[in-house]
């Protein structure tokens, strides 16, 4: 499974979801935008950085979201932010945020880091140790949805789809809530067609509604930045998502335009 697409979409469609995995009010959200940054002078992107909007008091986030073992992880993931930090002229404080499944995938390499290594500096959310609370639950266990067992990832999801009907009063937000745990449950399970997957999940009636038939040509116009980062094509992302190619184009130009005013 695409984890770590999956976790920047999260992220992109629901940034309130991350800043409750740092234990941070939901609402910080709202005084930030995630991005995926590129450093021109050196070639290199970082795919998941919340950047503050406009307030230089608040740190700028970096996420990294592991899924594989890797003991270089740390010296890659500090060389990355340094850099970044040397080439832009924000004056930002900022924190690092790694996401895993478990610990044991915390293989990386820590003893000439380990000054770094501070909870004020860097976070690591296991998410097998994640404890769902009051209000934060629907978001939490969403992201908890990647790593069930597929024998109870169905089960699972459809309990959210249940808690997601009943406590998500915005219908475009119940949709999009619904639409990425279908997601979620379509990478656990790639041999079943999106039609086995919906009528697994009990979606079938609630995609032929008219919120559901309005909202598809908005989600996919906003997935558009997200696949151009990940190195898509305007080609390819019309055909991946069929949608005219000029639809594709204007959103790629506006991405690049936006791109290009962020900091070098």
């Amino acid at each position: 499974m695409k984890t770590d697409s999956i976790f920047y979409q999260l992220f992109q469609s629901f940034p309130s979801i991350f800043f409750e995995l740092i234990d941070q009010p939901a609402t910080t959200a709202n005084t930030y935008q995630f991005a995926s940054v590129e450093v021109k002078q050196l070639a290199f992107r970082i795919d998941g950085v919340f950047l503050p909007n406009n307030d230089t008091s608040r740190p700028i986030y970096f996420v990294e979201v592991q899924f594989q073992p890797d003991r270089k992880l740390y010296s890659r993931f500090f060389t990355e932010i340094f850099l970044y930090l040397d080439k832009t002229e924000l004056p930002n404080n900022w924190q690092g945020v790694i996401v895993y499944p478990s610990k044991n995938l915390d293989i990386g390499e820590t003893a000439r880091y380990i000054e770094l290594l501070t909870p004020q500096r860097v976070k690591r959310v296991y998410l097998d140790e994640l404890n769902s609370t009051g209000e934060q639950s629907l978001g939490i266990e969403t992201v908890k949805l990647v790593i069930e067992p597929e024998t109870t990832a169905v089960t699972k999801a459809k309990e959210l789809i249940a808690i997601a009907r009943q406590q998500v009063t915005d219908t475009i937000t119940q949709r999009d809530i619904l639409q990425l745990i279908e997601t979620i449950i379509i990478y656990k399970f790639p041999k079943a067609s999106r039609e086995e997957i919906q009528q697994m999940l009990g979606l079938g009636d609630l995609k032929q509604t008219k919120v559901y038939q309005e909202g598809k040509l908005e989600g996919k116009l906003e997935g558009i930045p997200f696949m151009l980062s990940l190195g898509a094509t305007v080609e390819q992302i019309a055909e991946a998502l069929s949608l005219d190619i000029e639809q594709v184009r204007q959103i790629a130009q506006s991405h690049q335009y936006h791109q290009n005013q962020a900091p070098q």
